[in-house]
C-alpha cells in the first residue's frame, strides 16, 4: 500500500475499483495549494514544459524530485485517493511532507532509531529520521555527504534520541517502551540501554540479563531471555531479539 498520499486514501473497495483522479482537477489543487507549502529552503511548484506536460518540482537543499503531474494522479488514482479537491489537496500535502531529507535537516534535527536493515525483515541497524509532523522520514546521505560529515550526523541523531520521551508500562516479567504518536520512536530508547535497565528497576521489575524484542514501528519489548523468545515466537509479525549488550554493535545504514 503507497502511504505517501496519508489518510486521502479510502478503503480496499476503492482501492480496488478506484475513481480516477483527474489531472485537470489535480492541476487546479496544485496550483491553489503548493504555494502555500513553500518556505525559504523548500520550493514546491508546477512547471509547464515546452511541448510537453506539466511537472511538479520540489527542491529542498540539495534533495530533487520531480514528477510529471499525469504520473502523479495516476500514482493517486492507485492509492484510492478521494477524487475531491479535499481528498486531492490531503493526498498532495501529503506527498509534498514525504520528500526526500536533506543533509542539513538530518544534522540539525535527526534522531537515532532502529529499522528493518533488509527487505526479508530478517535484521535491524542504525538509522537517522526527521520529524515532518508525526511522520518519521528516513535519511539517507546525499553523494556529496563525506564521511565525517554523516558521523557527526549520525553522533548528533543518537544524542537527541537520549531525549525522546517515552512511556514505560511494566506488564509481569516484562517491559514495555511506546512513543505516544511516532511508533519508530519507541526504539530511540535502545540507544542507551543500560539507562533503560536502571528505569525498568526503578519502576520495580529486576532484569538481570536483559533481551530486547524490536518489531520496527510497534513498542520495544524487554524480558528475560526466555520471556523474549517466548514473546517473539508467539507473534505473526517479524521481530527480532537481541541481548541488550548487542546493540551498540548494530551497524548504521
Amino acid at each position: 500500500m503507497d502511504t505517501r498520499f496519508g489518510g486521502s486514501s479510502v478503503g480496499l473497495m476503492h482501492r480496488l475499483r478506484p475513481t480516477r483522479v483527474c489531472v485537470a482537477d489535480l492541476r487546479e489543487v496544485a496550483d491553489r495549494l503548493l504555494p502555500a507549502l513553500t518556505t525559504p529552503r523548500l520550493r514546491v511548484d508546477v512547471v509547464q514544459r515546452s511541448g510537453a506536460g506539466s511537472v511538479v518540482v520540489v527542491e529542498e537543499d540539495e534533495r530533487q524530485v520531480r514528477i510529471d503531474l499525469g504520473e502523479l494522479a495516476d500514482d493517486m488514482t492507485r492509492a484510492g485517493v478521494a477524487p475531491t479537491t479535499a481528498g486531492i489537496s490531503a493526498a498532495l500535502t501529503s506527498w509534498v511532507a514525504h520528500r526526500p531529507v536533506p543533509d542539513a535537516a538530518a544534522a540539525a534535527a535527526g534522531i537515532a532509531v532502529l529499522d528493518w536493515s533488509d527487505a526479508r525483515r530478517a535484521a535491524v541497524g542504525w538509522r537517522v529520521v526527521v520529524l515532518r509532523g508525526d511522520l518519521a522520514l528516513s535519511w539517507t546521505p546525499s553523494t556529496t555527504a563525506g564521511p565525517a560529515e554523516v558521523h557527526r550526523t549520525r553522533s548528533a541523531a543518537g544524542g537527541r534520541a537520549h531525549d525522546v520521551s517515552l512511556d514505560l508500562r511494566v506488564e509481569g516479567p516484562v517491559a514495555l517502551w511506546s512513543h505516544q504518536t511516532v511508533p519508530v520512536l519507541a526504539t530511540a530508547a535502545l540507544v542507551a540501554p543500560e539507562r533503560m535497565l536502571r528505569r525498568i528497576t526503578a519502576a520495580g521489575l529486576s532484569m538481570a540479563d536483559m533481551h530486547v524484542v524490536v518489531t520496527p514501528q510497534r513498542p520495544v519489548a524487554c524480558a528475560g531471555p526466555g520471556i523474549a523468545a517466548r514473546l517473539a515466537g508467539e507473534t505473526t509479525e517479524a521481530s527480532v531479539t537481541l541481548p541488550w549488550q548487542d546493540l551498540a554493535d548494530l551497524p548504521w545504514f
